[in-house]
């Protein structure tokens, strides 16, 4: 990927003048402990970005990142919280991304087999290279089954939600969309449901039950202050061990293994890869970034669509309706790209709140980098840290950058499509073996696009109720109305 010329520049020709980084990493071991209160408890996750933002009057500091001592050996990062900063962390040239996928610590490979999956290899090695390469290659081969396999799935989906509303008032949309998403992504792979495989219908479960521990030192259970010395204990100040979780691990592997010769045969001849490694990524790309990406994805888009309430939805329906009428009642890819608004819709999703909020990448080098109003020195070896929740709400890019706005998007408004980075890279990049952009970058704004026009050709419009739960929003539907034309 090319670099990112606005975000470093050379170190003697800083366009804005240099500053010393502020902030500090507080005393030994205990500093890191207290940051980790106040990200997790006294403050929250946004918050404890905002006030530092608001003490140093800078959108770059010094910080300890969650989780702290004992998991993270060096939870020292550089924040950079602005869209002039951020991009740094997209520079392959600039910043290595070895074992940071999680941030400051990284889960055992007990959890994956063994091998350092792609997502913790910079792309400087060799295995980086196959195993993307892989992953597009099995992207592209499949893509054409997208729009016919999401209609089956969801389709399904709505109509439990139906039933749901009809027997008990209320539908739980994550549990069914859990359970959909591992179905639908499942068969998009492999081209089986895994309830025809040893799973049966526990897949999601199984999955998730693998997924919670890797992701434990970056969760809060949001559980009374009582409990907070409890909860920090179990979930941050020891690394979970794969153990526990390996049974449900093994019956997944092998379910894939089984299902994916296809794949696996390729991934041997074409890439050079040992089935048995190409299984763990698959794994890995399938459950942690698909699925685990589906289970905020899908609740968040309709969170933000439910808010904005019946004017935006009217508009979508009328978009759709009109669109996919004029395509003969077919769903297709030409159909989808003529549909702006709804393109807008999903890309404004994406850009106030990125299921991946968290990146990181260790300066290669001594780097200057900019912010919108000064110039830093980071030094080689320093972790850079990004909060794209923050960033990706820049009140100097973004008008009402807090606001959900639908059409943010539509006109010149495509524009701004550079500052939205959800997918480890700017909207307007493509993913490829020499960036750590998210290899399903597209596949992933297709699925919210269908969502949102299945959704309304079924749908006038919808009243939900939102609360959180762990790392995304939870939705229950409150209401459904059906289409009335």
């Amino acid at each position: 990927m090319a670099s990112t010329s606005s975000s470093a520049v050379p170190k003697t020709q800083p366009k804005l003048p240099l500053k010393q980084i502020p902030g500090d990493y507080g005393t030994p071991f205990f500093g890191a402990i207290k940051d980790r209160y106040d990200f997790f408890y006294n403050q929250g996750r946004d918050q404890f970005f905002k006030a530092r933002i608001q003490k140093y009057d800078s959108t770059v500091f010094r910080t300890n990142m969650p989780p702290g001592p004992f998991i993270a050996s060096n939870p020292k990062v550089v924040t950079v919280l602005d869209a002039i900063s951020f991009p740094i962390l997209f520079d392959n040239s600039k910043v290595e991304k070895r074992d940071i996928f999680d941030g400051t610590y990284m889960p055992s490979t007990d959890f994956t087999g063994g091998y350092r999956i792609c997502s913790f290899l910079d792309p400087s090695e060799a295995k980086h290279t196959s195993l993307k390469n892989f992953f597009l290659s099995l992207l592209s081969a499949n893509h054409k089954n997208v729009i016919p396999l999401f209609h089956t799935h969801f389709t399904d989906l709505f109509v439990k939600a139906e039933a749901q509303l009809l027997k008990d008032g209320k539908s739980d949309f994550n549990t069914l969309n859990d359970k959909t998403s591992f179905d639908f992504i499942f068969e998009l792979f492999f081209g089986k449901n895994p309830s025809d495989t040893t799973l049966g219908s526990k897949g999601s479960t199984l999955v998730t039950l693998w997924l919670l521990p890797q992701l434990s030192p970056q969760l809060t259970l949001g559980l009374p202050k009582l409990f907070n010395v409890f909860e920090d204990f179990l979930l941050h100040a020891f690394p979970f061990p794969a153990l526990f979780v390996k049974p449900a691990y093994n019956k997944v592997y092998k379910a894939f293994y089984q299902s994916a010769a296809k794949a696996l045969d390729e991934a041997e001849s074409n890439f050079g890869i040992s089935r048995d490694e190409a299984c763990h990524n698959l794994v890995f790309l399938v459950c942690f970034n698909a699925y685990g990406g589906m289970k905020l994805l899908f609740p968040s888009l309709l969170k933000w669509v439910g808010l904005a309430g019946e004017d935006l939805h009217r508009k979508l329906r009328d978009e759709i309706r009109a669109v996919v009428k004029e395509a003969g009642g077919k769903i297709t890819l030409a159909a989808l790209d003529k549909m702006t608004l709804t393109k807008s819709v999903v890309y404004e999703a994406l850009r106030i709140d990125p299921s991946v909020p968290f990146q990181y990448g260790k300066a290669k080098e001594d780097l200057i980098i900019e912010s919108h109003d000064a110039a830093f020195e980071i030094k080689k070896g320093e972790i850079i840290f990004g909060y794209q929740t923050i960033a990706t709400r820049d009140g100097k890019i973004f008008k009402n950058p807090d606001e959900f706005v639908g059409d943010r998007f539509v006109g010149e408004g495509e524009k701004l499509l550079k500052y939205v980075w959800w997918s480890n890279g700017p909207e307007t990049v493509s993913p490829a073996a020499g960036n750590k952009q998210c290899a399903g970058k597209d596949l992933v704004v297709l699925m919210n696009r269908l969502m949102l026009v299945e959704f309304f050709l079924r749908y006038d419009t919808f009243t939900l109720d939102v609360g959180t739960f762990l790392l995304g929003p939870k939705v229950t539907f409150k209401t459904l109305t059906p289409a009335s034309s």
